[in-house]
């Protein structure tokens, strides 16, 4: 008999194991499991009040999505992250993102388009006092906001688990560019313009992917 608990994030019954699958990956994704991070399976069940059964297969689960890894006689730890991997993470996400966005774009209402605008106007007086954490977030429900309307459900699932993926680095872009944050700002408002003015798709395409790889090489030019 499968017993069920209640999600903290939904409110929702769950089972055991996505009940500790939803409470790891949200531990990794905010940070509070850094990288390298080593998961015992003992003590997140006493943790949870479960068993190690579920908290194994929840492991499992992250494993599949490339957050955490196995490691021969030490167990399950949280995946770092290097500057190619994240090269390539941000590479896909631009590619993708950038052409459900496309798709989308003449299908956001003007209710639509308004929520984004909004969230853009509270990125813009965020700069003021800058908190790279905040204005992420801000600037990941923006995007959201835009592509969701992507009438390829394939294609707006990709893009949510590039997202994870990316999230996963736990590692700002824009607390290692803060310089970037301005001009993103005003890169969403050109972008919402010529979603209004009706731009072609295509060209909704290219200026969403070309907003996404110009955050990366500002990144890759501070590595540098």
């Amino acid at each position: 008999m499968v017993s069920y608990m209640i999600s903290a994030s939904s409110g929702r019954p769950v089972t055991k194991s996505q009940l500790a699958y939803e409470t790891i990956k949200a531990r990794i994704l905010d940070g509070s499991y850094g990288p390298g991070y080593r998961l015992v399976l003992d003590q997140i069940g006493r943790e949870l009040d479960v068993s190690a059964v579920p908290v194994r297969e929840a492991l499992r689960r992250l494993e599949a999505e490339e957050l955490i890894q196995f490691e021969r006689n030490v167990g399950a730890r949280v995946v770092a992250i290097d500057p190619t991997a994240y090269r390539h993470a941000m590479e896909t996400v631009a590619i993708v993102e950038g052409a459900a966005t496309g798709l989308a774009a003449p299908l956001l209402t003007p209710e639509a388009v308004a929520r984004a605008r909004a969230l853009n106007d509270r990125m813009r007086r965020s700069l003021a006092e800058f908190d790279p954490l905040t204005f992420t977030a801000l600037n990941a429900e923006f995007h959201e906001v835009l592509f969701s309307a992507c009438p390829n459900p394939n294609l707006v699932d990709l893009v949510r688990r590039c997202w994870t993926r990316l999230a996963a680095v736990r590692d700002s872009t824009f607390s290692s560019v803060p310089g970037r944050a301005p001009a993103s700002v005003e890169e969403h408002e050109r972008l919402l313009v010529l979603i209004e003015g009706g731009g072609d798709p295509a060209e909704v395409e290219r200026f969403a992917r070309g907003h996404r790889l110009a955050t990366l090489e500002a990144y890759l030019a501070r590595q540098r």
